[in-house]
């Protein structure tokens, strides 16, 4: 049985890191998708403060003898999965990057293309003289 002491400890961390993510939430600096992991960790980490036999029962259940081998094996894999994630969004965000730099050059070359026969129009049109001249 961990001490009092760490019982609070445990439990004011997980009640900060939940009260953050929805703070965050609140002032949309996290958006919904990424949102939905960090409260399901959060609040499993609140009961796990609240409640720590309960992590014990469940790595009875897996066949995992130490408790902490079972808190240190779930944090690798949800580190994995929230990095698997972030690569696969940068992974789109590269290529919509790419697609919108190569968008704006073509734009840029029409633009181009469209002053130069403008600048060519106007050379060509002749010029009114004023009358008195």
């Amino acid at each position: 049985m961990p001490s009092p002491r760490l019982t609070i400890v445990s439990v004011v961390v997980a009640l900060a890191a939940l009260i953050l993510v929805v703070e965050l939430l609140r002032r949309r600096r996290l958006r919904e998708k990424y949102a939905v992991i960090w409260v399901v960790i959060s609040i499993s980490t609140v009961i796990v403060a609240f409640f720590p036999g309960v992590l014990s029962g469940v790595a009875n259940l897996v066949g995992i003898q130490t408790p902490s081998n079972l808190l240190f094996f779930s944090s690798v894999v949800i580190l994995f999965a929230v990095s698997l994630q972030l690569s696969r969004e940068v992974g789109l965000l590269e290529e919509q990057s790419r697609r919108l730099a190569e968008e704006v050059g073509a734009a840029k070359l029409r633009l181009d293309a469209l002053e130069r026969d403008r600048a060519d129009y106007d050379e060509s049109e002749p010029s009114e003289q004023s009358p008195g001249g």
